[in-house]
């Protein structure tokens, strides 16, 4: 065996090491048992911190909590053991941007119109950060998207929105045409840095993590050399990263003080209708993201909430758990019924009660080209159908239940359900527009665009439609 074999086996040997004993550790008794009535009694506390990290990118059905047969993700399927993880959870859109402002509104692009390139979240939007922010929570964001930089208007509420400097200490592999500076680690360090000073005080600290979007992995072969299989070992490297950060919260007594929820903008194809990447279709490879709750108390048993749920419930649902004010102007609601009564065994019940069973995705397919019309492709997802509706060509149905990878179009066969999703898509996209007022008119600067460049967006003028990002 030559010698770059032997580091690459010891460099995977000491991944499944490290995720192994992060586990582990993970499962030390850091915070205390607890239950249904701990869950109820959470808005009462005063004491309760709230962090939100985001892995962008990040499709569900690539984590072994959610079924995936790889070990991809030992820290996140940990916390999922012993808390609250959602089956099927749609984000409102495949580009992160418009991803990002509806859920940070808790809105459908539709009514906040933040879908083109040029568009960011204006002063008159109310984002959680400044709701946190005025009930006393110290406010810090740490972030490497370029469009979820300060220019685009996402640093609203933050007493700190700050992009970490890398080190220049990154060995690791990127196999992307473009490099973004620096990793997760960066992030993760620049968190542990807040949080052992200001572990006495509430705080909400959202973090922002980009090594699965870059594909950053630490050169392991144990999944294979595909791309796909590069995705899911650096799905492995930033599961890694989160270990560190767990460690550090249980290290500062933090985790029996704190909600922290995992989430993403959206995920990533590798051609299952042709595409790879993100930012052009709809279908459920690049919608179809994890939601994972880790309370400040251990579960005995988890709580699996089957209803489909969408990324513009997460912020009303921590708000409910938080004890705050619902958001005003919400489309997304809280999902804490559906946790307590999935507790109870009996969510079924509570999901009934749910007004509008509908989910909907929205993605301008011209959003690079803000010279040009807009070129809308829309999404319903209404119980066992999902429905896409395209500008300029044929819609095309999938009965989810029996086809959940979306490759037969069922639409000429059933003219009326086609027909009837159409009629509820129309009212939904004439919905009336938040009162805030829409987007802001964003000038990008040759430095930022450089960076979203780094991140492998090219912006085209003269591009089709869905070709504005172009990566690998």
């Amino acid at each position: 065996m030559n010698a770059k074999r032997v580091l690459l086996l010891l460099a995977c040997l000491g991944l499944i090491v490290v995720g192994l004993a992060r586990t582990l550790e993970f499962r030390r008794p850091d915070r205390p048992e607890g239950g249904l009535a701990d869950l109820q009694a959470l808005p009462e506390r005063d004491d309760l911190n709230l962090i939100v990290v985001l892995i962008d990118t990040l499709r569900a059905d690539r984590l072994s909590a959610y079924g995936y047969e790889r070990p991809t993700s030992p820290i996140l399927d940990a916390i999922a053991a012993s808390g609250v993880r959602f089956e099927n959870t749609l984000a409102q859109s495949t580009w992160t941007k418009t991803s990002m402002a509806s859920m940070l509104t808790a809105t459908y692009p539709v009514r906040n119109g933040i879908t083109r390139f040029n568009h960011g979240v204006p002063d008159s939007a109310t984002l959680p950060s400044e709701f946190l922010q005025r009930a006393g929570f110290r406010t810090v964001g740490i972030w490497r998207n370029g469009w979820v930089a300060p220019n685009f208007g996402f640093e609203q509420g933050f007493d700190v929105y700050v992009k970490p400097a890398p080190l220049g200490r990154n060995p690791e592999l990127n196999p992307s045409a473009s490099r973004l500076a620096g990793t997760d680690r960066e992030v993760v360090d620049a968190a542990t840095q807040f949080l052992r000073t200001n572990r006495d005080q509430r705080f909400y600290l959202y973090l922002h993590l980009m090594d699965v979007h870059q594909y950053v992995y630490d050169g392991s072969v144990e999944f294979g050399t595909t791309y796909s299989d590069i995705y899911d070992q650096s799905i492995r490297f930033v599961d890694a990263t989160l270990g560190n950060l767990v460690a550090v919260l249980q290290q500062e007594g933090l985790m029996k003080k704190t909600v922290i929820a995992f989430v993403s903008d959206h995920g990533e194809a590798f051609l299952e209708h042709g595409d790879e990447g993100h930012a052009r279709t709809l279908y459920d490879e690049t919608t179809r993201v994890p939601f994972i709750l880790a309370l400040p108390f251990r579960l005995e048993t988890p709580i699996v909430v089957e209803t489909p749920v969408e990324n513009v419930d997460l912020f009303p649902t921590l708000f409910d758990l938080l004890g705050l004010p619902p958001m005003p102007d919400a489309d997304g609601v809280s999902l804490v019924p559906l946790i307590e009564a999935a507790a109870k065994g009996d969510e079924a019940s509570v999901a009934a009660t749910f007004a509008e069973p509908a989910r909907f995705a929205e993605l301008d397919q011209a959003w690079g080209r803000p010279s040009i019309e807009p070129v809308p492709l829309t999404l319903i997802h209404d119980g066992r159908y999902r429905l896409h509706n395209f500008r300029g060509a044929a819609p095309k149905l999938f009965d989810y239940e029996v086809d959940p990878g979306e490759q037969v179009d069922i639409g000429p066969e059933h003219p009326e359900i086609v027909t009837e999703l159409r009629k509820k898509l129309r009212a939904h996209t004439t919905a009336e527009q938040v009162p805030w007022g829409g987007p802001e008119q964003v000038t990008v600067s040759e430095m930022e665009a450089a960076h979203l460049r780094a991140l492998g967006y090219v912006v085209d003028p003269h591009a089709p439609p869905g070709k504005g990002e172009l990566k690998r």
